[in-house]
């Protein structure tokens, strides 16, 4: 008797660039990352804003004077990872007590409400990696697949 074995239909897709920690390349975290999902046919949203988020942390908080910030993007299946190592790895993130009239402290609230899951991987001295991930719906029919949106459920 001749078995067959199952065959894994997982697409690995890869990006990553190193920026400067500051507002403009948090900027251009956001727009690099959206237009990769572009070329890769995923849905920008709401993946951007969490690139944003973590982005901005990174030049915010994690900024060394002479050292970059990584953005990384992998898809492995039916999975987005975004990750956002720095170096200022003693400075690990934690949600902050926000007031009502305060501008600032809702980033992670807002990763945490975006994404599937999130967390903190310590690396070698001086990185950590903070990262994100969004579970991809199953593709829609090409016919009613106009507008993206919808692509990453909001898991519970």
């Amino acid at each position: 008797m001749i078995q067959k074995s199952a065959e894994l239909d997982t697409t690995v897709r890869h990006f990553h660039v190193q920026l400067s920690p500051t507002p403009r390349g948090a900027r251009l975290a956001r727009l690099l990352a959206t237009e990769q999902l572009r070329s890769w046919a995923l849905p920008t949203s709401p993946a951007d804003q969490i690139v944003a988020e973590l982005a901005n942390n990174a030049a915010t908080h994690g900024r060394v004077p002479g050292r970059d910030f990584r953005l990384t993007l992998h898809v492995v299946g039916g999975t987005l990872r975004i990750e956002v190592t720095d170096t200022r790895g003693e400075r690990l993130p934690r949600r902050q007590a926000v007031s009502a009239a305060g501008e600032t402290g809702r980033g992670l609230l807002l990763v945490e409400a975006l994404a599937d899951r999130w967390g903190v991987a310590e690396e070698r001295a001086p990185r950590k990696t903070v990262w994100a991930e969004l579970s991809l719906a199953a593709p829609e029919p090409a016919s009613s697949h106009l507008g993206g949106s919808g692509a990453f459920p909001k898991g519970t």
